[in-house]
């Protein structure tokens, strides 16, 4: 009897050897798919290297920036976010969308919104795209599902492009589905320093490639300038983070300078690109996918209206939002609490739906709260 069960325990004993291995083989084999890139090698890693925001190892934020806020860890987070529930964490009808012709909109200088964080920009006869996350927002097509009706704009939808702006490398800013599809309909892509090499290895031509420090700007586009900027966040596809760069953005035109803001949480920052660039003509600020365990690299929203006090621009727009459950509130709430905070301080706020076409010269344009039927 004690030699069978001893015979047991060891066939149970090598059975689950072999299913972590199979495990940890099938997680190897994975992550190292081509959608999840590559990390900085050669020349890029040496530049990296160099960069004042590299230590130890990683790109740091310029102020101590702790994953969490709070005393919990990643699984017990992770823990309320598979099983807690949420009133309204998702929408229970289709929201509703504009489907606009992007590849037929005149010569007007405009922005359309496609969700979450992607843009799509008309400035003085340029095309540009920022952040486009069209098909997937994470590996998985399980995970991250958009809202119903919100994936209403496809790559195929977009035309071909002048200037493509890509924040960080997160798959919610990043999308490897996307980027295959504009590749070779894209003239420059400027990037984060160290984010060139995911491009770069899906198939990039590496002479359209710019990537930016912060501070450091370019002229991709012939009257188009663009500068790197301080956000305080994080960045990785896989397991290992940090060893490409973020970034927030002016975009200054002939007659506009436009704040792309990426993913940040607050900080100094905004109020120095107040003080170093003047007057904002639109500021596009993340609001949604915030929790206060992790306030320091998003912002919540009452360190959305710090930035908004900060930036003081004369309109703006928030972004991350109504697409993707990543956080634990209901989906409306960012538009919601805006909203309130814009009509009690007078904030010049901009609430298109998506695939509404904003004039970016137009002040007077008027968006309703079309989210307040579908609460």
């Amino acid at each position: 009897m004690k030699v069978s069960s001893k015979n047991k325990l060891k066939k149970a004993m090598w059975v689950l050897l072999g299913l972590i291995i199979v495990f940890i083989a099938g997680v190897f084999i994975f992550v190292n798919q081509p959608m999840f890139g590559k990390a900085p090698s050669g020349a890029r890693l040496e530049r990296v290297e160099k960069s004042p925001n590299y230590r130890d190892g990683a790109f740091q934020n310029t102020s101590i920036t702790p994953n969490f806020s709070s005393d919990r860890n990643f699984f017990g987070l992770m823990y309320d976010f598979l099983f807690k529930k949420v009133k309204d964490l998702r929408p229970s009808k289709n929201l509703p969308v504009i489907k606009t012709n992007l590849k037929n909109l005149g010569a007007d200088d405009v922005l359309v919104w496609m969700g979450h964080s992607s843009l799509f920009m008309q400035v003085d006869g340029k095309k540009i795209v920022v952040d486009p996350v069209l098909v997937a927002a994470s590996p998985l097509s399980m995970f991250n599902k958009a809202f119903k009706g919100a994936s209403t704009y496809q790559p195929e939808d977009l035309p071909d492009v002048d200037l493509l702006i890509i924040t960080h490398d997160h798959w919610d800013h990043l999308d490897y589905k996307t980027m295959l599809d504009l590749k070779g309909r894209v003239g420059k892509i400027v990037c984060p320093l160290g984010v060139g090499e995911h491009l770069e290895y899906w198939g990039f031509d590496p002479g359209r490639i710019i990537e930016l420090d912060w501070h450091e700007e370019a002229e991709p586009v012939s009257g188009l300038k663009l500068t790197a900027l301080p956000a305080r966040h994080f960045s990785g596809r896989g397991f290992v983070r940090n060893k490409s760069l973020w970034a927030s953005y002016m975009l200054q035109t002939g007659t506009q300078n436009i704040y792309i803001g990426g993913d940040s949480g607050y900080d100094t920052h905004f109020e120095a690109i107040k003080r170093r660039f003047g007057t904002i003509d639109l500021a596009i600020v993340e609001n949604g996918q915030y929790n206060n365990d992790w306030k320091y690299i998003h912002l919540i929203p009452e360190d959305l209206l710090k930035a908004v006090k900060d930036l003081q621009p004369k309109r703006l727009f928030t972004v991350h939002n109504s697409k993707y459950a990543l956080a634990m509130h209901a989906w409306y709430e960012p538009l919601e609490l805006i909203a309130a905070a814009a009509e009690k301080d007078s904030l010049p706020l901009l609430t298109p739906m998506i695939g509404e076409v904003v004039h970016l010269k137009d002040s007077n344009q008027v968006f309703r709260k079309w989210w307040k039927p579908y609460m």
